[in-house]
């Protein structure tokens, strides 16, 4: 989900040679990692291959790694893969030309890695998803009512307001072709912990599995989400800097608005450029209250809320 070394605030920092050697050492891990996929290398990277490039232990680069990245290398690494697997299943004419295209050696393996990430099968992912079945867990929050939607691969969607139905309401109208059924067996009882956790500013909270169907350009910038360290914030601008594309910085604020897993991708992460409040799905209130209890400074003012949202409102 691309590290960023940009520092929104404060404009001059001081950054410990220690800190710096060990951003360097994870991102030459992160980068063997993308050259894998890039060259359609098939199974596991070891850690330890991993660890003998960033010269450290196999222990100490998981470790950093996750902080920096957001997610294991394992994790990062399956991530990259079917992403690849998305793009392919886009540009080609059939889910075969899809899995060669892809660099996957077989079919098999692909339907194992499409099973684990995209929720759904090659085939059905193309025809939009119809016939997944989304199950949905509820509590309260100190921020509010909490509803989480989940496939059987992982979550889809997160959403606060005053009450269920109204969630409920919302969670219908993004997904009109699932069956929407509720969690009666607790299954999703340690996913709704694991987002609970994220609301109060846990560093520690524990790994989500994410189950969302994007273009190549929203995975790019999720990606870019997910790579903000804890407690700090971005603009706009830099995650469009960061992912190639300078002047998409409009296009990034889309991809932010429309996020089905706020919180755990976290895009109340970013802010103006001037360091300004600049709106957010859940209210202005909620996202500083985010930012406040993950130690990052509150932007100043207030914003107003994404295009997205206002279409929504609207309608």
């Amino acid at each position: 989900m691309s590290a960023v070394s940009l520092h929104a605030m404060p404009l001059v920092q001081t950054v410990p040679i220690e800190q710096t050697r060990a951003e360097a050492a994870v991102l030459r891990a992160r980068a063997l990692l993308d050259e894998a996929v890039a060259q359609g290398r098939e199974g596991r990277i070891p850690l330890q291959e991993l660890a003998d490039a960033a010269a450290m232990s196999a222990a100490h680069l998981q470790r950093l790694f996750t902080e920096m990245i957001g997610a294991s290398p394992s994790a990062y690494l399956r991530s990259r893969r079917a992403d690849s697997f998305r793009r392919a299943l886009r540009g080609a004419g059939t889910v075969s030309a899809a899995t060669y295209d892809a660099g996957y050696a077989a079919s098999s393996r692909a339907y194992v890695d499409a099973s684990r990430n995209l929720g759904m099968t090659p085939s059905v992912y193309r025809r939009g998803g119809d016939g997944v079945t989304i199950r949905w867990a509820a509590t309260d929050t100190p921020l509010g009512r909490l509803v989480i939607g989940a496939t059987e691969v992982g979550l889809c969607w997160v959403s606060l307001a005053a009450t269920d139905d109204t969630l409920l309401r919302e969670l219908s109208d993004e997904f009109p072709r699932a069956t929407i059924v509720a969690d009666d067996d607790d299954s999703l009882t340690a996913m709704l912990h694991a987002v609970v956790t994220r609301l109060e500013g846990d560093r520690a909270a524990p790994d989500v599995a994410i189950d969302m169907q994007v273009t190549a350009f929203q995975q790019r910038v999720l990606d870019a989400l997910i790579a903000i360290p804890f407690g700090e914030t971005r603009s706009y601008a830099q995650i469009a800097e960061t992912i190639g594309k300078p002047g998409a910085a409009r296009a990034v604020a889309n991809v932010c608005a429309s996020n089905r897993v706020a919180v755990v991708i976290p895009c109340h992460r970013v802010i103006h450029s001037d360091g300004s409040m600049s709106g957010y799905r859940w209210g202005n209130q909620i996202k500083k209250a985010l930012l406040r209890a993950e130690g990052a400074a509150a932007p100043r003012g207030d914003g107003a809320p994404p295009a997205a949202v206002r279409r929504r409102q609207s309608s």
